[in-house]
């Protein structure tokens, strides 16, 4: 088995990813170190470093092929294939989610959508049909899904990771400000634009 990476590593690899998913859709065959610490705002020392742990991928003076670089770093992180995820919640936020073609790009399918709303409940937001959050835990299993995205009010946070932990669900990905309790063994993951602001701001300023 590969060793695991650390968090540090595995976020540097996963804005790496991100930057070359994004250049090659304009277009571009090649792309340096330099080129990624620009867009990253990663020392291009570091990036050398991070993907020769691993390999040798670039060529002094001539970069990285972008093709190669992509399929290996999702190697190491262990993306390829297909991945499934449930959004809860089909509000603003969710149809945003739901309709976005990033998650695709990287091989992340929303297989199901969950609202408590029964006004909501049977339409369709990014190619999928809203189900009621009654449904998942016989919808989770069904469909494969390893990952819940929670996109709802912050008062109902906890009730839908309830939910998702009851069908099976392993990885939590928390889009509100609501602190969940759920057990050791679920991973929670919380984005939070704001405090991200405020952390960049504070560079920026200081």
């Amino acid at each position: 088995m590969a060793e695991r990476l650390t968090v540090g590593v595995a976020a540097r690899l996963s804005r790496y990813l991100q930057v070359l998913t994004q250049a090659k859709k304009m277009g571009k065959d090649r792309i340096s170190s330099q080129e990624i610490a620009e867009y990253t705002n990663i020392n291009a020392t570091q990036i050398r470093r991070d993907l020769s742990g691993f390999g040798k991928f670039g060529k002094r003076g001539v970069g990285y092929q972008i093709d190669s670089l992509l399929a290996e770093i999702r190697k190491i992180l262990r993306t390829q294939g297909q991945h499934n995820i449930a959004l809860v919640g089909a509000g603003r936020l969710g149809e945003a989610i739901a309709s976005s073609p990033i998650f695709g790009e990287h091989g992340i399918t929303i297989a199901a959508v969950f609202d408590t709303d029964p006004a909501k409940v049977g339409r369709a937001i990014g190619g999928v049909t809203v189900s009621s959050i009654d449904d998942v835990e016989q919808v989770v299993p069904e469909r494969n899904i390893i990952v819940g995205v929670l996109a709802v009010p912050a008062s109902a946070a906890q009730d839908a990771a309830d939910a998702l932990v009851a069908a099976g669900v392993k990885i939590i990905f928390n889009y509100t400000e609501a602190l969940l309790d759920t057990p050791t063994d679920v991973q929670v993951h919380t984005s939070n634009p704001a405090v991200e602001l405020l952390y960049a701001l504070y560079f920026h300023l200081t």
